[in-house]
């Protein structure tokens, strides 16, 4: 699937960014492979990155609720878009992490190997 904009267009990637440059001062210096590896992921699972999140929750009176199904869907789906990358064991764990930190700056809480 080929995304309708550029990938820093979209409002959940600014999310991103904007929560990645107040945890570390400032934009990481490595942004651009970051955004390359969520675009990459966002392709593999055929989903434009809004979608991702607002899948991933859903609105109740108290605020957001995480759906949990699809939160074990797209975990289990980093998993195998991790397996499916070159390079070693530590590049496609760095990998799957950079696509973690993007849900979880957009408030879907991710975790490696996550069980419900």
């Amino acid at each position: 699937m080929a995304l309708d904009r550029p990938i820093h267009e979209y409002p959940s990637i600014q999310t991103w960014i904007q929560g990645l440059t107040e945890q570390w001062g400032e934009p990481p210096s490595d942004l651009d492979d970051r955004l390359r590896v969520v675009e990459s992921f966002c392709r593999f699972v055929d989903g434009e990155p809004d979608r991702l999140i607002t899948e991933s929750s859903r609105d109740v009176e108290s605020g957001k609720r995480i759906r949990i199904k699809v939160r074990r869907h797209y975990s289990e789906r980093i998993a195998e878009f991790q397996s499916t990358l070159a390079g070693d064991a530590r590049t496609k764990a760095r990998a799957a992490n950079i696509v973690r930190s993007f849900f979880i700056h957009n408030g879907i809480f991710m975790q490696a190997g996550l069980q419900e």
